[in-house]
């Protein structure tokens, strides 16, 4: 299980510009042993993935059944503290593809708001994101939990003003790095 305070420690080195939000992180991973759980009724920590082409050029992404958004791929741990074990299902439920490998390192960390639904109280989602790359086949199955996955080009993502601001931030950082 990876340990969580190494994987801030690591990312507030690499983006020290993002301090207020790491702090906010920081102290949610403190609060409550329940913080896993979807049932955690001020929020939970979710993992998302930042799901790359093999040549790094493309991002999957989901336009998100709930939502009626396009967005990254990722949901609940539901109650797993492995973060990393807990993307990967994720990006593997959602997308159909097997043949994957994680970049264990903290990409991104975004908190935001998840308005009331049905029987379900408005709640926060500290989502961690980490790179997963397809290495094999990168033919989709398109799940009950999306309306459609498509393939995005990165630096179009980047570039274009309507793309999810978290979605930009996100490609910003792999082009910065690639």
């Amino acid at each position: 299980m990876p340990d969580l305070d190494a994987l801030f420690d690591d990312y507030a080195r690499r983006h020290p510009e993002e301090s207020t939000e790491i702090a906010l992180f920081r102290d949610f991973l403190a609060s409550d042993d329940a913080i896993f759980e979807r049932s955690h009724p001020p929020g939970h920590i979710t993992a998302s993935c930042w799901l790359v082409s093999a040549d790094g050029r493309q991002l999957l992404m989901t336009h998100h059944r709930k939502l009626g958004r396009w967005l990254q791929l990722g949901g609940h741990c539901d109650g797993d503290r492995d973060v990393h074990r807990a993307a990967l299902r994720e990006a593997e439920e959602e997308s159909g593809l097997a043949d994957m490998q994680i970049d264990t390192a903290l990409f991104d960390i975004d908190r935001h708001r998840i308005p009331a639904r049905g029987s379900e109280p408005e709640h926060w989602h500290y989502d961690l994101r980490f790179v997963i790359r397809a290495s094999g086949d990168e033919d989709f199955v398109v799940s009950d939990e999306s309306h459609n996955l498509a393939w995005r080009d990165i630096a179009t993502l980047a570039a274009a003003a309507d793309t999810e601001p978290s979605i930009r931030r996100m490609a910003g950082k792999w082009l910065a790095r690639n």
